[in-house]
């Protein structure tokens, strides 16, 4: 291309038209993943087909397969979508430095059973509904669902870390071991509460670590 031709191309005004949408923006494909994890946090993924989740969203499969070519990709959507959900609720409590760090956690742990009791204990934690399955469940979720895991981890684990640096715990804690525990004993507190609908798993669990954690 010449100069002429090139301040002529530089020149010209922008062609006119629909502007294109982002799809992972669409608000189809959010309604999608709004149905799927409120059908996938209470009856779990091998229980619930594409067509009940497609009639639920009002989406037609051809708006489906426009953003997922199949249902295992729709699941590694929502597993994505759940942990950005998980880590915003997670920094909400234990990034406020208006309460101790302890406190912060004991918030985060007031919060989760006030969101399970919402929707009366029937959902649990799509992440440990989806281990539950894992024998049933594509091979490539297993990382995935590791990587959640550890992710909360690491932010219970910092939280904790200021909680020993605040004398809350004792020096001779260690902060990623009982962040670890905290994980694997609320995972299965929260499968107990929807298994009985009710809070008391999740009270009872939260008042033992707490006890053993501390002074």
């Amino acid at each position: 291309m010449d100069s002429h031709a090139a301040r002529s191309a530089a020149d010209s005004p922008p062609r006119r038209g629909r502007p294109k949408r982002d799809p992972a923006t669409s608000e189809v494909r959010r309604r999608l993943i709004r149905t799927g994890l409120a059908h996938l946090t209470e009856r779990g993924y091998s229980a619930v087909g594409l067509d009940e989740i497609l009639k639920a969203a009002s989406v037609p499969k051809g708006g489906f397969y426009h953003y997922f070519s199949n249902k295992a990709e729709f699941g590694a959507a929502l597993i994505d979508a759940y942990n950005a959900y998980f880590c915003e609720l997670l920094d909400r409590a234990l990034l406020d430095e208006r309460m101790t760090p302890l406190d912060r956690l004991r918030a985060f742990a007031a919060e989760a059973e006030r969101g399970m009791a919402r929707h009366g204990f029937r959902r649990g934690c799509l992440v440990g509904n989806l281990g539950q399955e894992m024998g049933a469940l594509p091979e490539e979720f297993r990382d995935r669902l590791v990587s959640v895991l550890e992710e909360w981890q690491r932010r219970t684990e910092r939280c904790l870390q200021l909680a020993q640096q605040a004398g809350e715990i004792g020096p001779a804690q260690d902060p990623e071991a009982l962040a670890a525990f905290f994980w694997i004993g609320w995972e299965g507190a929260v499968l107990r509460a929807k298994l009985e609908r009710r809070a008391e798993p999740l009270q009872r669990f939260a008042d033992s670590y707490f006890t053993s954690i501390t002074p």
